[in-house]
């Protein structure tokens, strides 16, 4: 380490008094003595964790409720079991109004009151079933997304059987929860694909109205179910409701007046990406199928294995072709075999040109309407979005990537530098954490963002091998507002829950984790962690099969009591993860302190002038009015001329700005 040049500029070395300011000494009226020089680093430590080994997630006792746990520096404050109308259900996502956690379940919505975080109460059950129930919320209104092909309009369980029907719900619903514990349905919004997911989205030039991007996934539905719905490519229709989005505008004052106000062809001009096939352990198991004699498929290049009750459809179909009754026969299989590659053409659009296209749909968009972007996971791509003009997103940036297999979601950075995407290899239902698959699959990729483009800097996996019963792969998070680093919380189904800093974007860093073992051990359960968010201090998970999970952070060589206690500052009236807000942290003591812990940790600052801050922030919240404004400015001074000569004088100034706050206030 190099000394600091003497023409550097020196701050004073504070020195305690009993009065708790930091002042410089004096003596007799004489001259202070000159202070020791103080080193600077010149290069900031990365952050290395010492994480449990073996890890204690691999090899947990397997359970629906009674599952073997792994916990590291996040403590499990309660777990509550879904109300019985669930029972046997899919939870899906999360919203939050007040003191409310609202839980999509694919047969409607559950409120939880989690005021009470040791044993949250149910508000709720509300049974509406029509896969998968994405819920957001704005205001005094729930919206609700539908997708499946039972959905009903009037919410009834009873579903639909028939292909086209004026009774079914394929898109948003709309809730008056004015009253949360009798939502109110005002009215819905259909769409031709339905709404597998959709974002709330605030137009800062219109407080009038709120927007929704809706992104749907199933097949379009036919134009006598929904006029005006169409199939065909773009080329040959020009209102085709394929590759696109919709927007919805609705009107705060009137809600159900909602309606489609746009449908923005965002991905226009991209082709297909490469893929990377299947897994060693997935091709094992198709080759040993393949020697049982079951039906092999190749679908868009990869071979898959027909599930036996589809075969005995394809096949009781050719018995009823042929003419023929009783069960099928040897030349009937033999048939099947050799139309399979003719039906798999069709099935993958035939040899219209689409398998040379790109993605037709997003499946999840996270707008961040501060800094006036938004980010499109969309199948095989990930896309950056200029959505200052709301009903009319724009595509910036389109990545693709030969390790992701379905670009699922985004999570941007605090400040808008980077973004997160989450690759769902294998849908969600497949167990793609395994010892033996590849740690780029079913990962994160992680960019910075420059110039409106996307810069890859690396991947990101929660890093304990699942078993073949598990579901594993990444799923939904958010960021926790620890102030001066991007800290994420994520779900990984049966992987659990996975805490990661990638304030270096190239380097992320595991910092947490929760987990359970199987839910059955010798067959796959669809279980885990569908999304976990942190919420005003606490970290709340929906659980697919086991309800409602709460978590704390604990302090940790990671993460100190200040950073903890900076994030539990940011209080938020509601939230929608795919709706990012901003998080700005009010002047406090705990959020300098945060600082000057991250400071110590990245030896930002020597360790002499770490803990003469220290020192002084203790004097100074002893102290009052005057004497804690006059300590506490020439504190800011001092850091002024510390961050001029700091290796990370960036969060130097932060903590300066956060002193001269406390000054002010």
């Amino acid at each position: 380490m190099k000394p600091i040049p003497s023409s550097f500029p020196r701050p004073a070395i504070a020195v305690t008094l009993a009065g708790g300011l930091a002042v410089l000494s004096a003596c007799g009226g004489g001259t202070a003595p000159a202070p020791a020089p103080v080193n600077f680093a010149q290069q900031l430590a990365p952050l290395t964790i010492d994480a449990p080994n073996p890890d204690p997630r691999v090899g947990l006792s397997a359970g629906l409720f009674d599952a073997g746990q792994a916990l590291w520096n996040m403590r499990l404050v309660s777990t509550t079991p879904p109300q019985q109308e669930f029972v046997g259900k899919t939870n899906s996502d999360l919203a939050f109004t007040g003191s409310y956690a609202i839980q999509g379940n694919y047969d409607g919505v559950q409120v939880w009151d989690i005021s009470n975080t040791d044993a949250p109460r149910s508000v709720i059950t509300y049974v509406c079933p029509a896969s998968q129930s994405d819920v957001s919320v704005y205001g005094n209104l729930m919206f609700v997304s539908g997708e499946g092909m039972t959905g009903r309009l009037d919410c009834g369980s009873e579903g639909i059987r028939e292909a086209v029907s004026q009774e079914r719900l394929r898109g948003i619903r709309i809730f008056d929860i004015t009253d949360i514990r009798n939502p109110r349905y005002l009215a819905n919004v259909q769409t031709c694909r339905g709404s597998h997911t959709h974002t709330v989205v605030e137009d800062p030039n219109d407080d009038e109205n709120v927007y929704i991007y809706v992104s749907g996934s199933a097949p379009v539905r036919p134009a006598e179910e929904l006029p005006g719905c169409s199939s065909l490519l773009p080329t040959e229709d020009p209102n085709s409701a394929l590759f696109r989005i919709e927007v919805i505008r609705v009107p705060l004052a009137a809600p159900q007046e909602a309606a489609i106000v746009s449908s923005p062809r965002i991905f226009e001009g991209l082709t297909a990406p490469e893929s990377h096939g299947l897994a060693p352990e997935d091709l094992r198991l198709v080759e040993e199928a393949r020697a049982r004699g079951a039906f092999v498929v190749d679908l868009g290049g990869q071979p898959q294995v027909l599930p036996n009750r589809f075969v005995s459809q394809m096949l009781d179909s050719m018995v009823v072709a042929r003419g023929g009754s009783g069960a099928p026969t040897a030349a009937d299989s033999s048939a099947l075999r050799a139309y399979l590659p003719a039906w798999a053409e069709a099935v993958m659009g035939g040899a219209d040109g689409r398998e040379e296209m790109g993605p037709t749909q997003c499946h999840d968009i996270t707008v961040y309407p501060a800094i006036g972007l938004a980010g499109g996971a969309c199948e095989g791509y990930g896309l950056l979005l200029d959505i200052r003009d709301v009903a009319n997103p724009r595509r910036l940036a389109a990545v693709a990537d030969v390790n992701f297999s379905y670009w699922h979601s985004a999570t941007f950075s605090n400040d808008g530098s980077s973004v997160v995407f989450t690759d769902e290899w294998g849908g969600g239902g497949g167990p793609k954490c395994r010892a033996t698959d590849p740690m780029e699959w079913g990962a994160n990729a992680i960019f910075s963002i420059v110039d409106g483009e996307l810069d890859f800097k690396s991947y990101y996996k929660m890093p304990a091998a699942q078993t073949s019963a598990e579901n594993c792969v990444a799923h939904n998070g958010s960021l926790i507002p620890i102030p001066g680093r991007d800290i994420m919380v994520q779900a990984w189904y049966q992987g659990g829950v996975s805490i990661y800093d990638f304030t270096d974007p190239a380097n992320p860093v595991e910092i947490a984790f929760h987990d359970r073992g199987p839910i059955d051990a010798n067959r796959m359960g669809m279980g885990g962690s569908w999304s976990v968010y942190w919420y005003n201090g606490l970290i709340v998970s929906s659980e697919i099969a086991r309800g409602l999970d709460i978590f704390e952070l604990v302090p940790s060589e990671a993460l100190s009591q200040n950073e903890i206690d900076a994030a539990k500052s940011v209080v938020m009236t509601e939230l929608n993860s795919q709706g990012q807000p901003i998080f700005e942290w009010p002047t406090t003591f705990a959020l300098a302190r945060a600082y000057v812990d991250q400071l110590e940790r990245n030896r930002g600052l020597p360790a002499s002038r770490v803990a003469a801050v220290r020192a002084a922030l203790t004097g100074a919240e002893a102290a009052s009015g005057s004497a804690r404004r006059t300590g506490l400015e020439a504190l800011g001074r001092e850091l002024d001329a510390d961050a001029a000569r700091s290796a990370d004088g960036d969060r130097v100034r932060a903590l300066a700005e956060a002193v001269r706050g406390l000054a002010a206030g």
